[in-house]
């Protein structure tokens, strides 16, 4: 069977490469009993590939069992998974069939398989590598053949690093791995997904089909969907439900995108799959630190506009821009002259001041910056008609030191408390150490 009749077949709407290479996993893996682990954000669909792979396999015609982990109480998932005898513990008045018996000779899909809890992770450790369980309250193993399909959403190398999942475990899970890709990953197929979810939506409901105006289409397609396909099936179907109008604008479809217009902005968030100091962090603080620099030069424009003469804006202005480069105790605000001063020679600037509006006009003229004209050694120079580029040093922005330098200024910050540092930082108290530890900070 091809790609496109398995999409059809199983409801799967879109045709962005990594989609589709997802799909080339999962029907190469179906012919074996190998287990796989489906990860993937919320709302992306994992549910559809335990299907396919068991439709394609020599277990189509067994069971087929899925389990949402997180949803079974954690004093009842063993009796769940696994069954229990008679007697076994209050309420127990019979003898129970777990999923794991019920699902022999077929496929077993655990859902959200990183809720479970340690001592039932252990279970099913045992299940993967020898194929038998135990019942609660039985001392009798008991053998099944079954597949085992995993997915979560959760980062599970992280969960390992901080304690809540069994590092064999998620090995033995992660025999075949099958990434599913965010909906912001495959842009492509945002506005399919939308004509099929409204075309569904007008025969459910017998009403129009909803159509979007360019702008809206734009809109939709930089929007963050952090709910992925699940959030925009909810979206189609609200504005197919309570707009009367079925060419939606843009205005109409902001209503139902909370935060759409940042949508295009990038945004500082905690990552969930690492919440050390990356480089995407860093970056952004480099662009923070960028804008302020630019309301700096906003403010001197400001300034510039306010006062006269060259001398009082270097005096005056108090942005940061004036106090690092330019130094204003090499201009004398002595000179009280003309304002149609002439600059045909320069060995007396540096005793005197230059008129706002002369100062604008000769330096387009001559391409000069604030900072020639402030330096002395310039100044009584002979000017020769030639204009020298002037070289730029350009500080290097290693992304690694700045981490170290973030790190140093948070321990120096709280005395070398890790733990303050750490909150400070916005990272676990055992990351820094490590990073302590790796860059060999003292």
């Amino acid at each position: 069977m091809d790609i496109q009749s398995l999409k059809q077949r199983f409801g799967i709407i879109g045709n962005s490469l990594a989609l589709n290479r997802a799909i080339e996993i999962a029907i190469q893996v179906a012919p074996t009993d190998l287990t796989v682990l489906i990860s993937g954000e919320s709302g992306v669909g994992k549910e559809n590939f335990p299907k396919i792979i068991h439709q394609m396999s020599a277990r189509k015609h067994g069971n087929y069992v899925a389990i949402n982990c997180g949803a079974i109480p954690e004093g009842t998932i063993d009796s769940e998974l696994f069954g229990h005898e008679k007697g076994s513990f209050t309420g127990a008045t019979d003898n129970r069939k777990g999923y794991f018996e019920v699902a022999d000779g077929g496929t077993i899909f655990l859902d959200e398989v990183a809720e479970l809890p340690t001592a039932t992770q252990a279970r099913l450790l045992r299940v993967l590598e020898n194929k038998e369980f135990m019942k609660v309250g039985s001392s009798k193993i008991q053998k099944t053949d079954v597949r085992v399909i995993a997915a979560t959403n959760v980062n599970l190398p992280k969960a390992i690093e901080e304690g809540k999942f069994r590092e064999d475990l998620y090995y033995r899970l992660n025999t075949v791995p099958v990434s599913i890709p965010s909906l912001r990953e495959r842009k492509e197929d945002i506005l399919l997904l939308f004509r099929k979810f409204a075309a569904d939506f007008s025969d459910k409901y017998r009403m129009p089909t909803l159509r979007l105006t360019p702008e809206a289409q734009e809109l939709i397609l930089s929007y963050r969907w952090k709910g992925n396909v699940r959030q925009l099936k909810n979206v189609t179907e609200q504005i197919s439900i309570i707009e009367q109008n079925r060419l939606i604008d843009k205005e109409t479809i902001i209503k139902y995108l909370p935060g759409s217009y940042s949508s295009r902005l990038p945004v500082l968030f905690k990552d969930p799959a690492n919440d050390s100091i990356n480089e995407r962090d860093i970056l952004y603080k480099v662009l923070f630190d960028m804008k302020r620099d630019i309301t700096d030069l906003k403010k001197l424009v400001g300034d510039i506009m306010q006062y006269d003469d060259l001398a009082t804006i270097l005096k005056k202005s108090d942005t940061k821009i004036v106090k690092d480069i330019i130094q204003p105790e090499n201009v004398d605000d002595s000179y009280t002259g003309p304002s149609d001063y002439s600059f045909s020679d320069l060995s007396d600037l540096n005793n005197q001041t230059v008129p706002q509006s002369e100062f604008r006009k000769q330096q387009f003229d001559s391409g000069y910056t604030n900072t020639e004209f402030a330096n002395p050694q310039f100044a009584s120079s002979e000017f020769d008609g030639t204009i020298q580029e002037s070289e730029i040093v350009d500080e290097s922005l290693s992304l690694q030191d700045m981490e170290v330098r973030m790190i140093k200024q948070a321990l120096k910050k709280h005395n070398g408390k890790r733990k303050l540092a750490a909150e400070d930082l916005e990272i676990s108290e055992r990351t820094l150490y490590r990073k302590i530890k790796e860059y060999n900070i003292n």
